[in-house]
């Protein structure tokens, strides 16, 4: 018997392994690709789109000088008037103006006629005392009206003349003041007679006044 020889078995053949690279993909954006899907119409159009969207940048203009002229002026205006009005409060606080002070100290019904009694003739005289009470002010009476009344019903009037007064001076005015013909009602015409028999008559006198006030410079009504 031989022996038999027994080769070993041949290794199949390495095989060789490939080593494939990685892929790298490429992500598009959406808008991208619909613009790539586009028609060419289609991007003419959306061209146009994005061109009206777009906001017209304008140059600022220059502002006239006339403008800044105008501007400066009613600034300056404002600003005095302002200084205008705190100056006006500080005299107002620091002097305090009073009105003018007026009454009837005496008066006299010199003569009174009836005829017929509900027409009145009369002659009145009375004391006007007007009073200055300001201490650093002048005053001037430029227009003087006295009206004289019983029971509301106005009997006689008079214009006084105009006239002067210095810090706290008072001046005592002769006013004289004359009833013709005025008619009154039956029932204050027997009240009327009633109180010249009983040698007391009761008048009221209303006057109106125009002051002007001086104050160094400074004059105001």
């Amino acid at each position: 018997m031989q022996p038999l020889s027994i080769s070993p078995p041949h290794s199949p053949p390495p095989i060789k392994q490939n080593m494939l690279s990685p892929l790298y993909q490429f992500v598009l954006p959406k808008q991208t690709r619909n613009q790539q899907n586009l028609t060419p119409d289609s991007l003419l159009y959306s061209s146009k789109l994005r061109s009206r969207e777009q906001p017209i940048l304008r140059q600022p203009r220059k502002t006239k000088p006339i403008v800044w002229f105008a501007a400066i002026l009613c600034m300056i205006f404002s600003i005095l008037i302002i200084l205008f009005g705190i100056a006006t409060l500080i005299i107002f606080l620091a002097v305090q103006p009073k009105n003018p002070v007026f009454d009837t100290p005496a008066a006299s019904l010199s003569a009174i006629y009836f005829n017929p009694p509900e027409f009145i003739n009369g002659d009145v005289t009375f004391l006007a005392n007007f009073s200055n009470p300001n201490r650093r002010l002048s005053v001037r009476y430029e227009y003087l009206h006295v009206q004289l009344y019983f029971s509301g019903s106005l009997m006689a009037a008079q214009v006084l003349r105009p006239f002067s007064q210095s810090t706290g001076e008072a001046s005592l005015v002769s006013v004289r003041l004359l009833s013709s013909s005025i008619y009154l009602p039956p029932n204050l015409a027997m009240e009327l007679q009633r109180q010249v028999q009983s040698n007391r008559v009761v008048y009221n006198m209303k006057g109106a006044f125009r002051v002007r006030v001086r104050l160094g410079l400074i004059h105001y009504s």
